[in-house]
């Protein structure tokens, strides 16, 4: 049975002795869950569970009990911590079995499956609020110190296979014993136990349609264990692999990377509006050569109806995704969009009628009828679900179950779940609950924001206030190094992301950077296409950019600073806000854009005649846009008076000159910070509340312009100035 590390091919040997000996036992127990949750093909985002029993000190006896330390519901094994682990006695678990006996046998479904998952609480060691996962018992029943129980491609492959149990024997030579499809809980769990019993030569188990457990008495030499049933099961893929046969051949060929990403940047917008009947979704694409290599194949239609296999990739990728009958080489964007209308259209009233035929009495209400997952020729494949984290979580698990239909068809035929079993696992209660007891969605969870100007001063604080609310943020600068920047804060806040992907899985997280010059059409479109093809559309975009340009400033004629002024804080908006409507447009759903004029756009004064005149333009430019774009875009207007703090636009020898033009005292020798802090109190003083204002008193407004609150409102300019009554309306 053993490998060399080095021999590995399919796996990643990990283990680091230097590390592991100075690890305590659960520390030994995480450091094995980080690392083999740290390979994608050893098991998927969220799935599997590890564990082992350790003695431990009982604090209310002092004697020595076991313990059992498993991998708790909803974490991750590459992420997991000790507080990802819940701990339970032992002998009080086992004791469960009395309990789960006494309710009336309906096989393994029986009446008891669901209430064991309540009364794991009643043996938790030292209070350890961590909820137990539903293979608890599982990891407690097989008698070894240390347990893995795992997800990987490889396996999954076999345990599809219409001879799955035959494959166990030739693949694994009688090293792994085999258990038909069960239900994950307390029943599967006493099958496998007695299974153990009966074979004690055996290191693990092959759970039908589901994946494998195995166990040793040493942390490392489980680990090992779990790489080496992986390894022979690829291997063993790999000896069978049919090539350029796989899924029956190629059909389609796949579009050139740029006419590919020319097409997503039309099609995204159109599909997530049809998509998001119900609730908005948020996308991410896949086209990388696994993906298009499935997606492009004769099979591939056949495959995709049968659908997924494994339960944890179906419950984000539900029974089956959408495969659009689309000829790249032939079909018209036109055509592809009409038959992705009709596909959803069906897809939704086969997937009510999958619920209505499977539903039991105590079912939970159906959820929304709409594929989570679409699969194009020639352009790959598309996931959805309500924020990024979960439609690239979606599009990993499609492409997991792509490689479970590659093994299988090439050792022999895959197989899915029968429908019922698929619906119960879907439907089930305990999932139910899961979902029940998921926060509620902040206000802005499912939008994309678009923030132009976000490198300082109020963009970068608008930025972070809508991503505080949620919002999947795009800083969007002139500068892409201070966009970066920003991004790159919220990212270390919110999780993390890894830019834009035209190809492969699209990994950008809660916030992305991007350059964007406002002056050129073609740049803003650019960026526009950008955002689309990291998250499928837009929902908001504030336009925080601006300049600012005093007479004799910049070495510019007069005439010059005119035209600047107007390019930036005018056509600007403009070539933003039409730009933007074309993705409305195309989602059909409901959008917002903000303009920032300024209070001097009101108020006439000496110093300042192109940034004022530009600014008065800007204001009507907001009410025409609202004319434009209405019905289904709000557009207003945030007017700021003075704002010194953080802007771009108070360099320090601005601030210097005003403070000697309106006889501030000030010495040269004050910092940036000082001198703009007085400069902003002598404004406060003008105003009427007596208060400085802020890059954060402009960037709460902005987002109350878009939280929804004011959906009644458009067309309109609100100021932020403190009261500067002389920007009163007349």
């Amino acid at each position: 049975m053993p490998i060399k590390k080095e021999e590995f091919k399919f796996v990643n040997y990990s283990w680091d002795d230097a590390v592991a000996n100075e690890l305590t036992p659960i520390g030994s127990l995480v450091y094995r869950s980080n690392i083999l949750g740290a390979d994608q093909r050893i098991t998927n985002t969220g799935g599997g569970n590890t564990s082992a029993k350790l003695m431990e000190t009982d604090p209310l006896t002092g004697e020595q009990v076991e313990v059992l330390w498993v991998k708790g519901s909803g974490g991750d094994l590459r992420t997991a911590t000790k507080e990802n682990f819940s701990s339970l006695y032992q002998d009080k678990l086992r004791a469960l079995d009395n309990t789960y006996q006494s309710f009336p046998n309906k096989g393994y479904k029986s009446e008891g499956e669901d209430a064991m998952v309540g009364m794991f609480k009643h043996c938790n060691f030292c209070l350890n609020p961590r909820a137990s996962s539903i293979d608890t018992p599982l990891h407690s029943m097989i008698e070894e110190k240390h347990v893995d129980h795992l997800h990987p491609n490889a396996v999954i492959a076999v345990a599809s296979c219409k001879d799955q149990r035959e494959l166990t024997e030739v693949i694994w030579g009688g090293q792994m014993a085999y258990v038909p499809w069960m239900r994950p809980g307390w029943e599967a769990a006493k099958v496998c136990e007695q299974t153990y019993a009966e074979n004690p030569d055996i290191v693990g188990i092959l759970l039908g349609q589901h994946g494998h457990t195995n166990w040793n008495s040493e942390s490392k030499s489980c680990y090992e264990t779990s790489l080496w049933v992986i390894e022979t099961a690829a291997r063993y893929i790999e000896e069978h692999d049919k090539g350029e046969d796989t899924f029956g051949g190629a059909k389609y060929q796949s579009l050139p990377e740029q006419e590919r990403n020319e097409l997503l940047s039309k099609f995204l917008p159109v599909a997530r509006g049809l998509l998001s009947n119900k609730v908005k979704f948020i996308g991410t694409v896949q086209s990388d050569d696994t993906a298009l290599r499935f997606v492009n194949s004769v099979d591939a239609p056949r495959l995709a109806k049968l659908g997924t296999s494994c339960p944890d990739h179906f419950l984000r990728t539900k029974i089956q995704p959408l495969y659009v009958d689309f000829d790249p080489q032939q079909d018209s964007f036109e055509t592809l969009v009409e038959k992705f209308e009709k596909g959803i259209d069906q897809y939704r009233l086969d997937y009510i009628d999958y619920y209505n035929t499977c539903k039991r009495e105590d079912s939970p209400p159906m959820r929304d009828p709409s594929p989570t997952v679409v699969l194009i020729p020639g352009v790959g494949v598309i996931g959805w679900g309500k924020n990024k984290s979960e439609s690239r979580v979606t599009t990993e698990f499609y492409n997991c179950a792509i490689e479970v239909m590659r093994g299988a068809e090439a050792i022999s035929e895959y197989t899915a779940l029968p429908m019922q079993e698929a619906f119960d696992i879907e439907y089930w209660a305990l999932e139910e609950a899961k979902l029940q007891r998921m926060p509620k969605e902040a206000p802005l969870a499912r939008d994309v924001v678009v923030v132009i100007g976000a490198g300082d001063g109020i963009g970068k604080e608008t930025a972070f206030r809508v991503a505080k609310e949620g919002a999947h943020v795009v800083c969007a600068d002139l500068r892409l190094e201070a966009a970066q920047a920003t991004a790159d804060e919220l990212t270390s806040i919110y999780g993390q992301g890894i830019g834009v992907a035209g190809t492969g899985i699209s990994s950008c997280g809660p916030a992305i950077a991007l350059g964007v010059d406002i002056t050129k059409r073609e740049s803003v479109k650019a960026m526009f296409d950008q955002v689309t093809l990291a998250y499928g559309g837009i929902d908001k975009v504030i336009v925080t950019a601006g300049v600012f340009l005093a007479p004799g400033q910049a070495g510019m004629s007069n005439d010059q600073q005119f035209d600047v002024s107007f390019a930036v804080n005018v056509k600007g908006g403009y070539i933003v806000g039409t730009e933007a409507n074309e993705i409305w447009k195309a989602q059909g759903l409901p959008g917002a854009l903000v303009l920032t004029t300024s209070v001097n756009a009101a108020v006439s004064k000496k110093g300042s005649l192109a940034y004022d005149t530009s600014k008065a333009a800007a204001n009507h430019l907001v009410r025409e846009l609202a004319v434009e774009l209405a019905p289904l875009v709000n557009v207003n207007g945030l007017a700021p008076a003075t704002v010194v703090k953080g802007s771009t636009m108070f360099p320090r020898d601005r601030v210097i000159a005003s403070l000697a033009k309106y006889n501030v005292e000030f010495s040269e020798q004050d910092s940036d910070d000082v001198l703009r802090d007085k400069l902003a109190n002598f404004y406060a003083q003008r105003t009427l509340t007596k208060q400085p204002i802020t890059p954060a008193d402009q960037a709460e407004a902005a987002y109350l312009m878009v939280s929804g609150q004011l959906s009644k409102t458009t067309g309109q300019i609100i100021s932020v100035d403190g009261g500067l009554h002389e920007a009163f309306l007349r």
